[in-house]
């Protein structure tokens, strides 16, 4: 629709206004002067109300419009502009500089909500057009290893060996460290399938262990039972932004001589102990997938305070090239990179990864307050002694009988909701290497993980809350 159809001259008669109002079925008319600068809007509310009280329809409309009005400015971010929305403000106007009418904005509220999207609202594309500008565009460049130097840093390491993703992390830190055939390396039932992955291309057997009923992570007792002569490794999967209990692991893995790889794709920031999670695992791996908390659109990142291993990884990376003699190769290595725009996104995302997270926390505390009391719903449990966990997904357990009720009726409302990942022993072709996992795949089918996305506001959490409730 067109903005003029929307328009009335303050010189206007209740009447015109009103049919003006009938006409764009809108409910509001946007109330200007001779210069066309804006300076009431009127609803189909306020026709309601004068006309009860008397007031005829050739009073002039000037007297009665309301002049301080919510509106937005030319240029404003759609993010500020939702913002200005609320239950009796559906429309807003948008002015230019000299308050002249220009366009409006209106509220949908079956626009679609989505999961997880990035906030890129920093410095990335300066830094990005930079690398561009650069003619570096490849695998090698100064943002590269700027974000290598200062991931490694942010989580307390010493180094970081930037990949092409986070499966391809998981990989190279296990070829790195020789695993293969023969070898067996444990993981937890509740992940997604990269992690499992990774260990079947090194030829060497996973071996599946089920998860913690309170923090749906790896369970150390299943994982000390599952350690047999041929176990090298343990692969703990810091699940939904919560970390492991590392403490029991970090004991296990010692008494036994096994190597730690953690998995800490969603969980950038969290911590055990006061120290953030990959500062444990000999290697530890990250993703950098559009959904993680920070982002390079694809990429990963493996750490280690290991100078030995730190330069194994970055020879198998590319290709398994001598570092000394170019294209000398002296084992079969694999192209892992990262490109040097991907790795400019990424310094600009680490430079508020603290600003991110404090924003998760706050929307899953909105979250907590909307299901505060209400039966059959629980969110992720926040209160272990020694684990601080952040806001990956917003994730919650509901009611196994209710829960796909209630992803059926947030699809509905264009709400993108997901279930929890499916165990692994629920798949045929892990089927195989899987001990007894009951809690995993009870957790399976209760969890939910709601929107966590930077579009969202106030607006809709309640609306989504409302939703479940009504559920429930």
């Amino acid at each position: 629709m067109n903005v003029e159809e929307l328009v009335c001259n303050q010189a206007s008669t209740i009447k015109e206004v009103m049919m003006c109002i009938d006409q764009n079925a809108k409910r509001t008319a946007f109330i200007v002067d001779d210069e066309k600068r804006l300076v009431g809007i009127v609803t189909d509310g306020d026709i309601r109300r004068l006309l009860l009280e008397g007031y005829g329809l050739n009073q002039i409309i000037e007297k009665y419009m309301h002049k301080n009005f919510v509106y937005a400015s030319k240029g404003d971010e759609p993010g500020v502009i939702r913002k200005k929305f609320s239950d009796s403000i559906t429309i807003i106007p948008v002015v230019d500089e000299n308050m002249r009418l220009i366009d409006f904005s209106e509220y949908n509220e079956n626009v679609h909500i989505s999961l997880a999207q990035p906030q890129l609202n920093g410095n990335e594309y300066k830094y990005l057009m930079d690398a561009f500008l650069s003619t570096w565009i490849s695998s090698t460049g100064k943002y590269v290893t700027q974000f290598e130097q200062k991931f490694a840093e942010y989580c307390g390491v010493s180094y970081g060996v930037a990949t092409s993703n986070g499966t391809t992390a998981l990989h190279l830190a296990l070829a790195a460290l020789g695993i293969g055939a023969g070898d067996e390396v444990i993981v937890p039932d509740l992940t997604f399938a990269a992690t499992i992955n990774a260990v079947l291309y090194t030829g060497a057997t996973p071996v599946i262990v089920d998860i913690e009923e309170d923090s749906w992570c790896i369970d150390p007792e299943q994982m000390q039972k599952a350690i047999t002569p041929h176990t090298k490794a343990v692969i703990p999967v810091h699940i939904y932004g919560q970390p492991c209990d590392m403490g029991r692991i970090i004991q296990i893995a010692q008494e036994h001589q096994l190597y730690i790889v953690e998995d800490c794709a969603e969980a950038h920031g969290a911590e055990w102990d006061h120290r953030k999670v990959g500062s444990f695992g000999v290697i530890s791996c990250f993703s950098f997938f559009g959904n993680k908390v920070i982002t390079t659109g694809e990429g990963g990142m493996c750490i280690t305070d290991r100078k030995d291993l730190n330069d194994k990884m970055r020879m198998l990376r590319d290709h398994g090239m001598s570092r000394e003699k170019k294209y000398y190769h002296e084992v079969i290595g694999f192209n892992y990179r990262m490109t040097n725009m991907q790795a400019a996104v990424g310094v600009a995302q680490l430079e508020r990864i603290d600003q991110i997270l404090d924003w998760r926390l706050a929307l899953e505390d909105k979250y907590r307050d909307l299901f505060a009391g209400v039966a059959g719903i629980q969110m992720q449990k926040n209160d272990f002694a020694n684990r601080k966990k952040i806001a990956w997904l917003v994730s919650v357990l509901i009611k196994e009988e209710k829960r796909d009720r209630v992803l059926q009726l947030l699809k509905d409302n264009q709400i993108d909701a997901r279930a929890f990942f499916i165990p692994l022993s629920e798949m045929e072709i892990y089927k195989d290497y899987v001990k007894d996992c009951t809690i995993s795949k009870k957790m399976s089918k209760m969890g939910v993980n709601l929107p966590t996305t930077s579009e969202i506001d106030e607006q809709k959490v309640k609306k989504i809350g409302a939703l479940i409730r009504s559920i429930l």
